[in-house]
């Protein structure tokens, strides 16, 4: 391991994040809060240990796989817990460094869930700056810098594998620096478009750009306590649905509809396929239900737009769905447990998962009806190597055992219900946000403990698992 280049590469990150931490200081210049101060510390503190540790001694050996899963670690841990500071030092907020970790944390992993209430009443800046987390977590920070690595002399390939998710991580590009860019630009035009949309619909500029890096993201994270709810506008949740499906779709299948100028590439990929029959079928059930029940005055409106929120776990509300019954919000759950497509900024499982999983477990009824036949698995006219769906059942084995062990635990150190538990661990762990029983609404009720743990899950669900837990076995260490 080269203990000298991680610790190089991991203060560049953070010196490049220190400079977004001014962003919030001209929101607060344009409305005239007083927390310019707040923010400027904040940046004095990260600039000057990301300077430190980017001028520490030198090591222009190129970045191994394993020095790459250490780094994305390292990075995600260390921003999150120095994005915390400006929420730490903030007078209005008041709030414990635990709950400003949580939020930080929650924010750059676009979990969405708060601790926070009040959030009509908290400074634009500070607002404004839980978005950006968001926006900057959404794609992820590192596969940004790795266009700028190789300027610096430093390969970015090791980054861009250990970050990326989905089960694939094949370039979209032949240069790892054209790759991260065609990505952001990408990301920055569904962006730019997710503004216009909700501005032209009835918010504000500022209300616009704020949910724009939330929904792009896949994060929200509002700045309203109602959330969504709080416009009550058709128009804006109908752009919000728009705009949350699209991000939920691999981006690299963004890339090539866009490069080729045909959209029937689409059509074309299982994954995606599947993941909007994911979303018709669970929406269909959810209005029936919702029908069936006489439980809310537009079914159709309110059915659809909370299963296409937390189905893609963006979680913004515009009802409270724990309310509906009983099988409604449990199915959102599971549907949010699946996730979207891999390659997207959408958390849980990733569908392309979910849709292996059911072909290999349909072969495996095909062999016992013909116990000498040979089924390869495809998708589409690909054929999937075995390795790959080993790699897909192991993910999901050692994901259902960290799940329910972190329910277990949960329920043991703050004596909660199991609904509550099972909620708000896959809502972290999917990077959903929003629970059901206690944290409905926020976290701010659980005990420091069990934020901790849930921040521990935020970060399983966005680094695909894997990428976390390689750093804890010994054989890391030992090479």
């Amino acid at each position: 391991m080269h203990l000298a280049v991680i610790t190089r590469v991991t203060g560049i990150l953070l010196t490049l994040f220190s400079m977004t931490l001014l962003l919030p200081v001209i929101v607060a210049l344009i409305y005239g809060e007083e927390t310019i101060g707040t923010f400027v510390l904040s940046f004095a503190v990260v600039f000057v240990i990301g300077l430190a540790m980017w001028l520490a001694p030198r090591d222009r050996r190129e970045l191994r796989a394993g020095d790459g899963f250490m780094i994305t670690v390292l990075f995600y841990l260390g921003l999150g817990l120095s994005g915390a500071l400006p929420l730490y030092f903030s007078g209005e907020l008041r709030s414990s460094f635990t709950n400003a970790a949580f939020e930080s944390l929650s924010g750059l992993t676009t979990t969405g869930a708060t601790v926070y209430t009040g959030l009509d009443a908290l400074p634009r800046s500070i607002l404004f700056y839980r978005q950006l987390l968001q926006w900057l977590g959404g794609m992820g920070i590192i596969v940004l810098a790795v266009a700028i690595l190789p300027m610096l002399g430093i390969g970015g390939m090791q980054l861009y594998r250990a970050e990326t998710p989905g089960p694939t991580k094949d370039k979209i590009t032949p240069r790892i620096t054209e790759t991260a860019k065609a990505l952001w630009y990408i990301y920055l035009g569904l962006t730019v478009s997710c503004a216009l949309a909700y501005w032209l619909t009835g918010m504000t500029p500022f209300d616009a750009i704020c949910h724009s890096f939330s929904t792009v993201a896949i994060g929200g994270f509002s700045t309203h306590d109602a959330s969504l709810g709080y416009f009550d506008n058709p128009a804006i949740e109908s752009a919000a649905i728009l705009f949350m499906i699209i991000s939920g779709v691999n981006f690299g299948l963004h890339f090539a509809a866009a490069s080729r100028r045909n959209p029937l590439i689409y059509l074309r990929d299982p994954e995606f396929r599947m993941y909007i029959f994911g979303l018709g079928t669970v929406g269909a059930i959810v209005v029936w239900v919702l029908f069936s029940h006489n439980t809310t005055e537009d079914p159709l409106r309110d059915g659809l737009f909370q299963v296409v929120s937390v189905a893609t776990t963006t979680g913004f509300t515009t009802k409270d769905f724990s309310g509906w019954p009983s099988v409604a919000p449990v199915l959102l759950l599971f549907a949010a447990f699946a996730g979207g497509c891999a390659g997207s900024t959408a958390g849980g499982i990733k569908m392309i998962r979910v849709l292996l999983i059911y072909l290999q477990g349909m072969r495996e009824v095909r062999r016992l009806i013909h116990p000498s036949g040979v089924f390869p698995i495809k998708l589409g006219r690909q054929l999937v190597p075995d390795r790959v769906i080993e790699a897909v059942w192991s993910f999901f084995s050692v994901y259902v055992i960290l799940f329910l062990t972190m329910v277990t635990i949960l329920m043991l150190i703050t004596e909660v219900d199991f609904t509550t538990a099972f909620s708000a661990v896959g809502a972290c762990l999917n990077n959903l946000g929003p629970g059901l029983g206690e944290v409905a609404l926020n976290y701010g009720s659980l005990p420091d403990s069990a934020k901790w743990l849930l921040i521990f899950a935020m970060l399983l669900g966005r680094l695909e698992i894997f990428t976390l837990l390689v750093v804890f076995t010994p054989e890391f260490w030992r090479r």
